[in-house]
């Protein structure tokens, strides 16, 4: 691939960071573990163990604007006027951007929110008829701009709040890989939603992604699947891309070379995001170096790039392991500066 031209990043060289869930259900105690775990690149924590409103849909949801959701049997769904589900879930995001305002008032540095993209969102939301918003091109469309309006609200309302921090907005889309390949079940379970056209799927996250440019914070897409469609979300404008690295074989190499050559960053888990006996920090970053020696780029530019982080979120772990995970992400970032060679 050759040598990389170094884009400025936000984030200092040997950074970690989170992906986004934690444990528990207290917002000040989340914030102020993460301030001090990752003291180089923090992130608004999530909280899923709080219950719906909480959860990655909901929470994302309730950023919405004009578009009210509540929460059924089988999934969200958009309903005609906001009630108590909706409540709950923008209650409990005012609660930690209150934490985070306490705790991280006079933090200066970059810091990272994250929501969840249109067509993961699109994918776990039903339309009044129960059908998943997902089948209705116009729909999503939509959903797209009420999104983008709620992000650039979301991003002031924080910014107001630790007016120190250089904003990174993560956009997390699980569903994405399913939902270009026609493997997003239909609401009933019984078929599967058609697959979506990638020049759609680009042109709805180039609107969000190019919003949160012009709002000026650091736009970075987030997928864990196996699969994750490398190419067309750095495309799509994500600035950085936040992988599972132990999900990664050579087939993504060439993409991820070309992304990093264009610029973008990498947020690489690392970590077991599972109660499991972590290893050791050199054997984790182990995939890491690999891939970046695959990729032909100078061991030099490794740490500046790459952001090391869990595999996903850790809202399934216990706060013991949490807590050790995120240190162990420290560890590895360093590794990776002082040691890009195995």
């Amino acid at each position: 691939m050759g040598v990389v031209t170094q884009a400025r990043f936000p984030w200092p060289e040997a950074s970690s960071t989170g992906v986004g869930s934690y444990p528990g259900d207290d917002p000040d105690e989340a914030v102020r573990t993460i301030l001090g775990e990752l003291p180089d690149l923090p992130h608004l924590p999530e909280l899923p163990a709080r219950g719906a409103g909480a959860d990655m849909i909901g929470r994302t949801a309730g950023l919405l604007v004009d578009l009210p959701v509540e929460v059924q049997p089988t999934a969200w769904r958009v309903v005609q006027r906001p009630g108590r589900d909706l409540t709950r879930a923008t209650d409990f995001l005012r609660y930690d951007v209150d934490a985070l305002e306490e705790h991280a008032n006079a933090y200066r540095g970059p810091l990272k929110i994250q929501v969840a993209g249109p067509w993961t969102l699109a994918a776990g939301i039903e339309l009044r008829s129960g059908e998943k918003l997902l089948a209705d091109h116009g729909a999503v469309a939509d959903l797209t701009e009420s999104l983008i309006e709620g992000v650039r609200a979301h991003i002031s309302d924080v910014r107001t709040r630790v007016p120190g921090a250089d904003l990174l907005v993560q956009v997390d889309e699980p569903s994405l890989p399913s939902a270009l390949a026609g493997a997003v079940p239909t609401a009933s379970g019984y078929g599967r939603l058609p697959a979506i056209d990638r020049a759609t799927v680009e042109d709805r996250l180039r609107g969000l992604f190019g919003a949160i440019a012009d709002a000026a914070a650091f736009p970075l897409a987030h997928c864990c699947a196996a699969s994750p469609p490398i190419d067309l979300l750095r495309r799509s404008g994500a600035r950085a891309l936040s992988l599972d690295a132990t999900l990664l074989t050579r087939a993504h190499d060439e993409h991820i070379g070309v992304a990093v050559e264009a610029g973008a960053g990498l947020f690489l888990g690392v970590v077991a995001s599972t109660d499991s006996v972590l290893s050791d920090a050199a054997d984790t970053v182990d995939p890491v170096r690999e891939l970046w020696n695959r990729v032909g780029f100078a061991p030099e530019g490794l740490a500046a790039t790459v952001v090391t982080t869990p595999t996903c979120g850790l809202a399934g772990t216990s706060p013991t392991h949490a807590r050790a995970a995120l240190t162990a992400c420290r560890t590895a970032a360093r590794v990776l500066r002082d040691e890009p060679r195995r």
